[in-house]
């Protein structure tokens, strides 16, 4: 019910999902029953693996998350979260209040065994491939334990669903060198570094969209930022290029010789191809998506939500994270979250 545009575009991603993938048994759709059978008209043999599940209620994007929740426990997001707590799905993805989603996983269906807090894993493009940046908002402040922890599940995300064999982990800083950056990245580097990762020390800004990094780590807080403002100046610059290339005759027949690169360009940075990002240390695989997400985009997330249920990566995370937290001496102090 979270959807910008309707509960009819969110129906519409998920049916083209279920026709894709046959090991899909069943597709609970969790809100207002009147509004969602008529958006279903379209569901044609796909209908038996359909249940509808009222919500009487719906958290709106602008509500307080807790105290939405406290409030509203049967609005949609709740009851959906409450199936996979209870063994009735294996995963949720809500294309609604994230910070409504974020809060529900985390008090329905707790974190994994040995993880502190949950984040937000962000697939971005690169010159070859993709990075995972993480976290990109479920926590704004964090703890040097909670960025290993995102190290860690980063990694995982990366080997399980993107197929990256060793995938090279990075620590978002200001600099470089070890000795440079705050309390926050100085301590986590001395956490990544004892760790059984490719861990490739501190990165910076104009690092990230190269070929030498698959995912980076940094708080909440800043990760937000550096995925909004990345997304924004992508929207941007596509249509700056529209602008200028449509400004002269000339311009536009050089564009229509060069459609297909720019075809091409667009695909690269459209954020659609995946859909939704994973909130990676709950326990139960749960997908975030934007509330402007159209069927294209939510049908990928379906896909990629599909893939981390195949891959069990919360069995990985657990074993992962225990063998790291193992290692850390129990009267070791931790320094304050660093303040933004």
């Amino acid at each position: 019910m979270g959807g910008d545009s309707g509960c009819a575009v969110i129906i519409g991603g998920l049916l083209q999902a279920l026709d894709r993938h046959d090991t899909i048994q069943t597709m609970y759709l969790v809100g207002d029953e009147d509004t969602i059978r008529p958006a279903l008209g379209q569901a044609g043999h796909l209908a038996p693996r359909i249940k509808v599940i009222h919500s009487p209620e719906v958290l709106s994007m602008e509500e307080k998350p807790v105290e939405g929740l406290r409030r509203k426990k049967k609005c949609s997001l709740a009851m959906a979260t409450d199936l996979v707590k209870h063994g009735q799905a294996d995963a949720v993805l809500s294309a609604g209040n994230t910070g409504g989603m974020v809060a529900a996983a985390s008090i329905k269906l707790r974190t994994l065994p040995g993880v502190d807090r949950p984040g937000i894993a962000t697939v971005m493009p690169t010159k070859a491939g993709h990075f995972v940046l993480l976290d990109a908002g479920a926590n704004v402040e964090g703890k040097p334990r909670h960025l290993m922890h995102y190290a860690i599940m980063g990694d995982i995300y990366a080997r399980e669903v993107l197929g990256i064999s060793r995938p090279r982990v990075g620590l978002l800083s200001v600099g470089t060198e070890e000795a440079k950056g705050n309390d926050l990245t100085l301590e986590t580097f001395k956490l990544c570094s004892g760790l059984d990762l490719n861990f490739v020390g501190n990165v910076e800004g104009h690092d990230l969209f190269g070929e030498e990094l698959d995912v980076v780590v940094c708080n909440g807080f800043v990760g937000n930022i550096v995925l909004k403002t990345c997304e924004s100046l992508a929207l941007r610059m596509m249509g700056w290029l529209k602008d200028e290339l449509t400004a002269t005759p000339i311009r536009k027949l050089g564009a229509a010789l060069s459609k297909n690169a720019f075809r091409s360009l667009k695909n690269r940075i459209d954020t659609e191809n995946y859909g939704g990002a994973p909130l990676l240390g709950v326990n139960g695989v749960v997908t975030i998506s934007h509330g402007s997400s159209s069927a294209r985009a939510i049908r990928n997330a379906v896909q990629h939500t599909v893939e981390a249920v195949d891959h069990h990566i919360n069995e990985h995370i657990i074993a992962a994270v225990a063998n790291a937290n193992a290692k850390l001496t129990p009267t070791e102090p931790e320094p304050t979250a660093a303040q933004a």
